[in-house]
C-alpha cells in the first residue's frame, strides 16, 4: 500500500492530526498567532476588568473570547457581560491540561499582527513563576 493511501486510511480511523496541540492546550484551544490579548488566571481574578482587554473587544469585532473553566464565574463575569454587549462570541473552555492562561481574546481563524499579547504586571509574573 502506498503512503498516500495509508495516510487517508489513518485519517479515517484516527481523525486528522491536530496542529500545534501543545500550543492549543496552553492558549485555551487557539494558537498564538491568532491572539489579540491574553490574561493569566491571577489577572482574571483581579477585581474589575483590564481596560486593555475591553479596548481590544471594542476595536476587534471579529474576535472570540476564550475563558478557562477552571475559574469561577464571578471572576470572569465582567468580561462575558462586556463581550455580550459588544457582540463578541465567547467559549468557556475545559483545558486538557493545567495552564496559567485564564482568558484569551483571539481571531477565530486568521493570524493577527500583535507584537505583545500579554499585560506584564505583577500578577502575570506570579502566574508564570509558579509554572
Amino acid at each position: 500500500m502506498d503512503q498516500k493511501m495509508k495516510d487517508i486510511l489513518d485519517r479515517g480511523i484516527y481523525g486528522a492530526p491536530e496542529i500545534k496541540s501543545e500550543e492549543r492546550s496552553l492558549f485555551l484551544t487557539t494558537i498564538i498567532e491568532r491572539i489579540y490579548i491574553a490574561l493569566t488566571k491571577k489577572q482574571v481574578f483581579k477585581k474589575g476588568t483590564y481596560p486593555e482587554v475591553i479596548t481590544k473587544m471594542k476595536t476587534k469585532p471579529n474576535a472570540h473570547l476564550y475563558i478557562n473553566n477552571d475559574l469561577s464565574y464571578p471572576h470572569y463575569s465582567n468580561y462575558i457581560q462586556e463581550a455580550s454587549k459588544l457582540g463578541i462570541r465567547y467559549t468557556i473552555v475545559n483545558p486538557q491540561q493545567d495552564t496559567p492562561i485564564g482568558l484569551v481574546l483571539a481571531h477565530e481563524s486568521q493570524a493577527v499582527d500583535e507584537k505583545e499579547i500579554f499585560i506584564k504586571d505583577d500578577l502575570y509574573e506570579k502566574d508564570f513563576k509558579e509554572e
